[in-house]
């Protein structure tokens, strides 16, 4: 980080504050009607009500203020936000970035699973790669099996990527290491998926391929009304993939997170199966769990 020192000037009511290195070519002078948007140091700056003027020139921030107040109440504020603005842009002026993607980790219900949670959407639907074996199509998939052999399963969807590990590491000791790749590969613009993305409305029908009954509806949507919302916090997806009405069981298909989960059996015997019972007694009996 670059140092700024603090250097007093023969006007008692203007303040320098120097850089160790040329800050930009020519100079600046800004007051409060000088146009700024593209200069966030001196956006910052002006937030103090006392700063009257803003001159930038060679190595230096030159920082004119009113009378009312003292500049041993605030010299080290200034110092510290030019200190943090000329990390941030060195050059003072904005710097033109891509899309900055802010990744951050969250656990899930599954130990095997971590979401990846980015600031930006990533893709409408969902794609799912059980296996390096599937991952062809999908880069982001590719790179994180090729990176990390302890991958077992890449879930992307909306705007995560659950990544399923297997038991040669603990989360702990890879996090940092997944994220990172993650937020470098979406900031250099790398292809996310090549594949059609599934979509959330009906995400089995290319397995099962028909329409819905109208009892299947009604479990179905209670589940994305009730259910579902709670799921795919967690980085997972339940879907209606079958119902018996022979034995008024609900067959339901788990991916992402929730497929092999321990505690998504749990969740489905206590919480889903006492749902669809309160909504639609006369339908469900029992729920059963299909890992997709």
């Amino acid at each position: 980080m670059h140092t700024i020192l603090i250097e007093p000037t023969e006007n008692p009511k203007v303040m320098k504050f120097v850089a160790d290195y040329n800050l930009i070519p020519g100079s600046l002078e800004l007051d409060r009607d000088s146009d700024i948007s593209e200069i966030p140091l001196a956006q910052e700056l002006f937030n103090y009500p006392f700063i009257e003027r803003v001159f930038i020139t060679a190595n230096f921030v030159a920082v004119a203020k009113q009378d009312t107040v003292e500049w041993e109440h605030v010299v080290d504020s200034l110092k510290n936000i030019i200190e943090d603005e000329l990390l941030a842009n060195p050059r003072v002026y904005l710097q033109k970035k891509k899309e900055m993607y802010q990744i951050y980790a969250e656990m899930t219900p599954n130990p095997a699973v971590m979401k990846f949670v980015s600031s930006k959407l990533l893709l409408e639907g969902f794609v799912e790669v059980k296996s390096r074996e599937q991952a062809d199509g999908v880069p982001l998939a590719q790179a994180i099996f090729k990176e990390f052999d302890f991958t077992k399963e890449v879930f992307i969807s909306d705007n995560f990527v659950a990544v399923t590990r297997d038991n040669s590491v603990e989360w702990h000791e890879v996090m940092m290491a997944v994220r990172g790749l993650i937020a470098e590969y979406l900031q250099n613009g790398g292809e996310i998926s090549t594949i059609e993305a599934q979509t959330h409305e009906n995400p089995v029908e290319k397995i099962i391929n028909r329409d819905y009954t109208d009892d299947e509806q009604k479990i179905s949507d209670i589940l994305n009304e009730y259910v579902a919302p709670a799921v795919e916090n967690d980085g997972g997806k339940i879907s209606l993939m079958e119902y018996v009405q022979s034995t008024k069981t609900a067959r339901m298909l788990l991916q992402g997170a929730c497929s092999g989960c321990p505690s998504s059996t749990a969740t489905l015997k206590n919480g889903i199966e006492g749902i669809l019972k309160q909504f639609v007694p006369d339908l469900v009996e029992r729920v059963e769990a299909v890992n997709g």
